[in-house]
């Protein structure tokens, strides 16, 4: 991969990079959980603190676990681990807990968020320097994590499809994809006033626009309404989608448990179930697969048509070890193009699509979680130079811009929060270790 020669970044630069990073997660830190940025984000987001815990684990290791055992923590009795857990009281952030209404000892959402916390508690225990203290912690949350993606197996899909569902664009963790623009057009306008708090803290032109933030609240409010029950949800829900990342993050992140429990010889019957379920993905898989355009898209379950959009999102599937090895070379070659479509990758909607916008959250920018994974996989394919032109083009980011939400992928300009706890995570365990 890419080396501190290749880009001419010497070795203060390194180090000074990667002591911003360390003080980043340091000022986040609301003991024991780290807030994304203040203000933006006060609370503790699921998959942002996966990810932050493998920043965590480059200089504190017994944070990094601490980081873990506080989200689950906030577990819900069927085994759902929230999108957001409310530790605190905070004015800087709206929807709060009193508009979900969940009711919980630790205040949350009622959703959940790409599950990738198996994946980083793998690669915890594997670059450990205190593995006595690693391989206890992972047995100590085992089983809750075997809860977790029961869960999205049995409630979100009780009809073993092979395909998890999605009732919430922020369940995604991409809010305003454009691949869920038509889905999310037929939801309800919410018919009540609300003031936002997001707005306040970035330019709007960064943000989602109100029209969805009107439909996103409505889902809200059909989940308090429907008492949060996983039947009547599944049934009459007005959102359904299958969306591509989070089928792979979950693919990818069970397969990581399932080795995890072999290895440290953590008995469990229902990892068999959880095997099962994998194969059961691995069949269902070809159904959103494009063959005229080779990609991969998110299907609207509702209408049973394709999210005609390449975000990337599709790229995950070779993450998660889902693509033939033509899809793998087509999806490889696809890459390559998207790479040169624009200054910095990866945009995270193709720059060729109507749809793009390159400063606005989830319809253009770069995140560099989605780079890292996106990186692995083809690494893990055998395509090791696109891997290295990502990884490039990504600490090139950080040299011009520093630890922002996201990026521009026009100009590298930083976008969204500042001193972002995951962009300085993946920092650490990526691209300057």
């Amino acid at each position: 991969m890419v080396n501190s020669t290749t880009l001419k970044m010497d070795d203060t630069t390194v180090l000074s990079l990667k002591e911003l990073a360390k003080q980043t997660l340091k000022n986040n830190d609301l003991g024991g959980y780290t807030v994304p940025t203040h203000g933006l984000y006060p609370f503790q987001w699921n998959w942002d603190s996966a990810i932050t815990a493998l920043g965590w684990m480059k200089f504190d290791e017994q944070r990094a676990w601490q980081e873990i055992d506080v989200l689950f923590s906030g577990q819900w009795d069927n085994g759902m681990v929230p999108h957001i857990l409310f530790h605190k009281d905070s004015e800087t952030y709206f929807p709060g807990p009193d508009v979900w209404g969940s009711n919980r000892t630790i205040k949350s959402t009622s959703i959940s968020q790409p599950p990738v916390v198996a994946t980083a508690i793998k690669k915890m225990l594997e670059t450990a320097t205190d593995k006595a203290l690693a391989t206890e912690k992972v047995k100590h949350l085992f089983a809750k994590l075997v809860d977790y993606h029961l869960w999205w197996y049995n409630d979100r899909d009780p009809e073993n499809t092979g395909l998890v569902v999605t009732y919430h664009p922020w369940e995604s963790g991409m809010d305003n994809s454009p691949a869920w623009d038509e889905a999310l057009n037929v939801v309800p306008c919410v018919d009540w006033q609300y003031t936002r708090r997001d707005t306040s803290h970035v330019d709007s032109s960064q943000r989602p626009h109100k029209s969805e933030y009107d439909r996103f609240l409505f889902l809200v409010d059909f989940f308090k309404r429907s008492n949060f029950d996983s039947k009547y949800i599944f049934d009459n829900c007005p959102y359904k989608m299958n969306d591509i990342g989070i089928i792979s993050i979950l693919h990818c992140a069970t397969k990581d448990l399932l080795i995890m429990g072999e290895n440290l010889g953590l008995s469990d019957d229902r990892c068999d179930y959880l095997a099962q379920r994998v194969e059961l993905t691995e069949k269902a898989i070809s159904t959103l697969w494009c063959e005229s355009s080779q990609f991969f898209y998110c299907r609207n379950v509702l209408t049973n048509t394709l999210s005609m959009v390449k975000t990337s999102a599709g790229l995950l599937s070779i993450y998660a070890g889902l693509t033939t090895t033509e899809q793998a070379a087509s999806l490889n070659n696809t890459t390559k193009e998207w790479i040169e479509a624009s200054q910095f990758s990866i945009a995270s909607t193709h720059p060729s699509e109507s749809c793009y916008e390159p400063q606005r959250y989830w319809r253009g920018p770069i995140w560099l979680h989605i780079n890292w994974m996106i990186a692995v996989g083809l690494a893990e394919s055998g395509y090791n130079d696109t891997a290295d032109k990502i990884q490039q083009d990504t600490t090139e980011l950080i040299l011009k811009s520093g630890y922002y939400e996201y990026f521009n992928p026009e100009t590298g300009t930083g976008c969204g929060g500042k001193d972002f706890s995951w962009t300085a995570a993946i920092a650490l365990h990526w691209l300057l270790d």
